[in-house]
C-alpha cells in the first residue's frame, strides 16, 4: 500500500510540474511560475484524494535524494564562469552583505512595528536562507522551527515568482545582478530560477545563496536580541 501511494504521489508531482512548465511557457506571468502552480496543484489533488501529508514522505525522500547532485551540479557553471566572478568579487560580496542586512533589518523592524510576538519575529528573520540552515539557527535564537521552515518556503517561492518580473520592470538585465538578487533573496528556489535564465546567473546565485546563508547564520543570533529588546 505504501509503495502504491508513493508511486501515485510521485506521478502526481512529476505530472503537475511538467504541466506547470507547459502552462508557464504559454502564459508568462509571476502567477504561472512552475513552483507556485505545481505546489498548489499537488496540494489540491492530494486533499481531494484524501492523501495525508505523511503519506507523501516516500516521494519527498526520493526527490530529496536528487537534490544533492543537483546542488553539486551548480559547481559546473560556477567553474566555467569563475573568471567573471573573480573580476567582480568585491562588488558581488558587498551586494550579498547589503542584501542580507537590509532583509534582516527591514523584516525585524516591520514586524516589531506591528507589535507581533518575539517568537514570530525571530522565526521570520531567517526567511532568506535555506531551510536546513534556517531551522538550525531558529533553535539557537529560540524561534519556532516549523514557522521558520514555512517562511523560508514562502519567501523562496515569492522571490522566484516575482523577482524576475520586478527586475524586468526596473530594467535590471545584467546577469550578475540578477543572479545575486535571486540567490540572496530566494535561496534555493531562486537559484533554480536563475538557472533557467542562464549558466552565469545560476553560478552567481549559487555563490550568493551560500555566502548569504553563512552571513545570516552568524549575524542573526547577534542582531536579533539587540533589535528586539
Amino acid at each position: 500500500m505504501d509503495k502504491a501511494i508513493t508511486v501515485y504521489t510521485l506521478i502526481i508531482t512529476v505530472g503537475a510540474y511538467i504541466g506547470s512548465i507547459f502552462l508557464n511557457k504559454r502564459v508568462s506571468s509571476p502567477f504561472t511560475h512552475p513552483v507556485f502552480v505545481s505546489t498548489s496543484l499537488i496540494i489540491f489533488v492530494l486533499i481531494l484524494s484524501n492523501v495525508h501529508y505523511k503519506d507523501y514522505e516516500g516521494t519527498k525522500d526520493m526527490l530529496s535524494f536528487f537534490l544533492g547532485p543537483a546542488t553539486v551540479g551548480i559547481a559546473v557553471p560556477l567553474y566555467q564562469n569563475r573568471s567573471i566572478l573573480f573580476r567582480n568579487i568585491i562588488p558581488s560580496f558587498a551586494g550579498v552583505i547589503a542584501g542580507s542586512m537590509v532583509s534582516i533589518t527591514a523584516t525585524v523592524l516591520m514586524l516589531k512595528g506591528l507589535h507581533l510576538s518575539s517568537e514570530l519575529i525571530r522565526s521570520m528573520s531567517l526567511k532568506t536562507i535555506t531551510t536546513p540552515m534556517a531551522v538550525e539557527v531558529a533553535s539557537i535564537i529560540h524561534g519556532d522551527t516549523i514557522l521558520t521552515a514555512v517562511f523560508v518556503v514562502i519567501t523562496g517561492m515569492l522571490g522566484a515568482m516575482t523577482g524576475p518580473w520586478i527586475m524586468n520592470k526596473m530594467g535590471i538585465h545584467n546577469p550578475l545582478s540578477r543572479g545575486l538578487a535571486l540567490g540572496v533573496q530566494a535561496h534555493g528556489i531562486g537559484t533554480a530560477q536563475a538557472a533557467l535564465e542562464g549558466r552565469l546567473q545560476a553560478a552567481i546565485a549559487g555563490v550568493a545563496m551560500g555566502v548569504n546563508g553563512i552571513f545570516v547564520s552568524i549575524m542573526v543570533p547577534i542582531i536579533i536580541p539587540w533589535i528586539i529588546t
